[in-house]
């Protein structure tokens, strides 16, 4: 959500995460898995979007395998070492699956925004 401008700690703030999850409520994609995406894709490397998302490697990697095991299909496509280090890079799915999270998640804004504004309207001494 957007900043609502200067806020003290008696300001009252709606917040909300959005995560797509399995039938049994097991997460898949959550605004963490996105953001880590995000960075591979900026990065081109697990190792470096892991510590840019202050995350450990091995969470990272888990994170992701747990997402393509859930969506049935991969979301990276791997390089291993060489001279530079092993290389991560988005499949055509994951592009499609963040830009389409991106959407989702942005009409999800700007609703709640409506919904909250419409709240405070209600609750307003005024």
């Amino acid at each position: 959500m957007g900043k609502r401008g200067k806020a003290d700690r008696r300001t009252v703030l709606l917040n909300y995460k959005l995560w797509l999850s399995s039938m049994s409520g097991e997460g898949i994609i959550s605004e963490d898995t996105y953001h880590l995406l995000m960075k591979i894709k900026e990065k081109g490397s697990l190792k470096r979007a892991a510590e840019e998302q202050n995350m450990s490697y091995r969470k990272a990697w888990g994170d992701i395998k747990k997402a393509e095991e859930m969506l049935e299909y991969e979301l990276t496509e791997k390089t291993r070492g060489g001279i530079g280090g092993g290389r991560s890079k988005l499949t055509g799915k994951a592009e499609k699956l963040l830009e389409a999270y991106h959407a989702l998640h942005k009409k999800f804004d700007e609703s709640i925004e409506e919904a909250y504004q419409e709240f405070r309207t209600k609750i307003s001494n005024k």
